[in-house]
């Protein structure tokens, strides 16, 4: 039997082996070897926010070194540390070593005169230390590094990879310089030839497996981005890249999902592509996300998720915006234009643009203004440029005009590329300006006065020069009131001031002030919360993004001819939840044999579908064609009950004319509903009375009913249809009326149609006026936001 002497030896001497293993464990643990199977920061994705790699049916999370007290630790683990695990680290410090120093010491070497042996770092070549391996003094490019400190003297060396290591690594390398050197082309110039040009070296560098470049190349065939439309190969490279997670790729192959483009339409998978794109970072899988929860397509309806997906890319957006308010997006419904020729769509034509141009060369102030703003802001058909806006400006500005100084100072302030940022000439142009009662002057004071840019800072300063701006309707001037109420910032903090000047900025259109309203209304505060308000402001920011500036890609696409180009763009919009781009898509589809990526038994379903979204979105004329396609059959089955009712919500929403004019004719006929005349005039009557255009077709149909409502009385007369027979042949027409009776009676009635469009002409040109004086161009109404 053990004696109690012999017994607390014992375990002294277990507790002794337990600490030395702990320490080795712990030795183990911080070197490299013991750390080469946790996750590197070096392989994290850089777009995954959460640290996790995500790819379709997979999940690959970063690794995490498990201690013993972790949760689910395995077996023999505590929830409390013992006593061993106190005192091992007590007696055994552990002075923190640099990892990277230490993966370079124990870097191996292949090959040379000391295959095997560790780099020694830094070491001496040449009279020069290197800190990494090098390629100097090589000319096949493989690297390599000394395995003493002194290579001259000890001439101890090996390669740091092996030979095909060096060719997959010149290969990256050579992509990569073809990828740098394609965007630079790109990005650089504006003529289609050049922007081919690049293209074609894109796809050099996409061929060797670059990744950035293949998700450029994909996304180009999808469009026909100055490349041959081909939605295979676009799936192709999409599936390639999905092995590797690209976000991008996983947003695209759900797309290509949703819409059935190369691939048989599936919403299921389209939903777990755009889930996985959005956890990997992509904004627009996050707002097709967004505008799926928020209408319920394809998911359960839930303001709350779309609310958070919306917030996250208008987070981006926003930020990205100047204090000039973005640019200005196009949005040019092509049916509007087909059955409106006349009305314009905001587009300036080459003529116009040339007309200005001349006017301005000849000394026109306001002509100069104007293009100055198209060229600032872009849109209207006229590309961004800032040395043509400084030009235009700078002229006006020497001719004394208030408007250019302003905007030069707004230009100064912010800078560009070709504009150098100075806040001493910004405040010497908003000073001038100013002085001279200019709005624009004083919101730039302002600016400057708020965040001392030239000036210190004085918030007494910025809220004068603000409010006398907001005083004219200078939206900035009104946009930056409600930021310093809303965050009390020289002023006593006031949320309903603030909400205020942010609804009269938002009238304007400014980006930011849309933003800030649905902050305030995602939070609660100032206002009673309410999400459907937030979502709707924040998916209105979310689409002045810069991928709205596909909008007039597709819009040109169309009209150069080339209409499956511009529905494979309308179709992404779509997505996204631009209404206009909805509706655009069905108007191509809905004309025969326009587009021809989809069979001819594919066309009308597929417009239906555009149209109830673009409907459920308040476009009138969408939730009018609707009722068209139910009425005819056009792809669904005839359905005069639903058209009844889209007939009816376009007319009781909207005062849609068209709407109550179906509605009168269905009553008329007793097409899915009962059948009533007295309801049919009255339809009638109230579609004249909402627009001028209906009044020749009511006219005409309440001929047409009062005719049958002769009949119907008639017959309630107890006149047999015989008695009537009868008595017209006994009537000699041409013995009452003469021999060309029929003639006087179209003649009455050709006079009669004539008398009721003179009076409708005399009713549109009423009483002369005199002509308004031409407006400038920089007065010219906004387009459409």
């Amino acid at each position: 039997m053990m004696t109690r002497r012999k017994w607390l030896l014992f375990t002294l001497l277990v507790v002794g082996v337990s600490q030395g293993v702990t320490a080795d464990l712990e030795e183990i643990n911080d070197s490299p070897e013991g750390k080469t199977s946790f996750h590197s920061p070096n392989t994290e994705e850089e777009e995954v926010p959460t640290g996790a790699r995500m790819v379709v049916e997979q999940t690959h999370f970063p690794r995490e070194e498990v201690s013993q007290d972790s949760e689910g630790g395995g077996e023999g683990s505590s929830e409390e540390p013992s006593l061993l695990d106190v005192t091992g680290t007590e007696d055994l410090p552990t002075e923190p070593v640099d990892a990277e120093e230490k993966q370079k010491a124990l870097q191996r070497v292949v090959g040379g005169t000391a295959d095997g042996e560790p780099c020694f770092f830094p070491y001496l070549f040449l009279g020069k230390e290197f800190t990494v391996c090098t390629t100097e003094g090589r000319g096949d490019g493989r690297l390599w590094c000394s395995t003493t400190y002194d290579y001259d003297r000890d001439k101890k060396w090996g390669f740091c990879e092996t030979e095909d290591q060096a060719k997959l690594r010149r290969q990256a390398q050579e992509a990569e310089d073809l990828y740098q050197t394609a965007i630079k082309i790109i990005n650089g110039t504006s003529k289609t030839s050049q922007k081919k040009e690049g293209y074609s070296i894109l796809m050099k560098a996409a061929e060797m497996g670059h990744t950035k470049a293949m998700e450029k190349v994909a996304y180009a065939m999808l469009f026909g981005d100055y490349m041959t439309q081909n939605t295979h190969q676009a799936r192709e490279l999409f599936e390639k890249l999905l092995i590797e997670g690209s976000p991008k790729a996983q947003t695209g192959l759900g797309f290509l999902h949703a819409v059935g483009l190369g691939v048989n339409s599936s919403q299921a998978k389209a939903l777990v592509y755009y889930t996985f794109g959005a956890l990997g970072g992509n904004l627009i899988a996050h707002m097709i996300l967004g505008y799926r929860y928020w209408g319920g397509i394809g998911v359960p309806q839930s303001c709350e998720s779309a609310l958070t997906h919306y917030r996250l890319v208008a987070n981006h957006v926003a930020s990205d915006i100047s204090l000039t308010g973005g640019s200005v997006v196009q949005r040019i419904r092509l049916l509007d234009e087909v059955e409106n020729p006349g009305v314009a769509s905001g587009m300036l034509e080459e003529d116009l643009i040339q007309y200005y141009q001349f006017l301005a060369e000849k000394g026109d102030v306001q002509a100069q203004v104007g293009l100055g703003q198209l060229h600032l802001h872009g849109g209207r058909g006229v590309e961004q440029n800032h040395e043509r806006a400084f030009e235009y400006f700078n002229q006006a500005a020497n001719a004394g005009n208030t408007h250019a100084m302003a905007f030069l100072g707004k230009m100064y302030s912010e800078g560009s590329d070709s504009l150098p940022q100075n806040n001493e000439t910004a405040m010497q142009y908003f000073k001038k300006a100013a002085d001279l009662g200019n709005p624009v002057g004083q919101s730039g004071l302002g600016m400057a006065y708020l965040y001392g840019r030239g000036v210190p800072v004085n918030y007494d300063m910025a809220l004068k020069y603000f409010q006398k701006a907001a005083e004219q309707g200078w939206v900035d001037g009104q946009l930056q009131l409600g930021t310093m109420y809303y965050n009390g910032i020289g002023v006593k903090r006031d949320y309903k001031q603030a909400l205020k000047y942010f609804n009269l900025a938002s009238q304007a259109g400014h980006i930011l002030a849309f933003y800030n309203l649905a902050q305030m209304h995602a939070t609660g505060t100032g206002v009673m919360r309410s999400c459907h308000t937030a979502v709707e402001l924040f998916k209105n920011v979310c689409e002045r993004g810069h991928w709205s500036e596909r909008m007039m890609t597709a819009y040109s696409h169309y009209k150069e001819g080339e209409a499956d180009l511009a529905v494979v763009q309308y179709l992404l919009l779509a997505e996204q939840g631009y209404e206009v781009a909805q509706s655009n898509v069905a108007f191509i589809l809905d004309q025969a044999g326009e587009a021809k990526l989809f069979s001819e038994n594919e066309t009308f379903p597929r417009a239906l579908l555009h149209w109830n979204r673009a409907a459920a979105q308040g476009y009138t004329v969408a939730r009018i064609k609707l009722g068209d396609y139910h009425f005819y059959g056009y792809g669904t089955d005839v359905d005069y009950e639903t058209a009844v009712i889209h007939y009816r919500l376009a007319s009781e929403q909207q005062h849609n004319a068209q709407a109550m004019f179906n509605l009168g004719y269905m009553h008329e006929k007793g097409l899915g509903i009962k059948q009533d005349i007295h309801l049919a005039k009255r339809f009638y009557d109230m579609a004249a009375e909402a627009s001028p255009d209906a009044q020749v077709p009511v006219f005409l149909a309440l001929c047409k009913l009062g005719l049958v409502y002769s009949l119907q009385y008639l017959q309630e007369m107890n006149v047999s249809v015989r008695n009537a027979q009868e008595l017209m042949s006994q009537i000699d027409l041409d013995q009452l009326l003469g021999p060309e009776w029929d003639l006087y009676l179209m003649t009455i009635i050709a006079l009669l149609l004539g008398t009721v469009i003179a009076y409708r002409q005399r009713q549109h040109q009423g009483v002369p006026r005199p002509a308004a004086p031409q407006r400038p161009q920089g007065e010219q109404r906004e387009p459409e936001q």
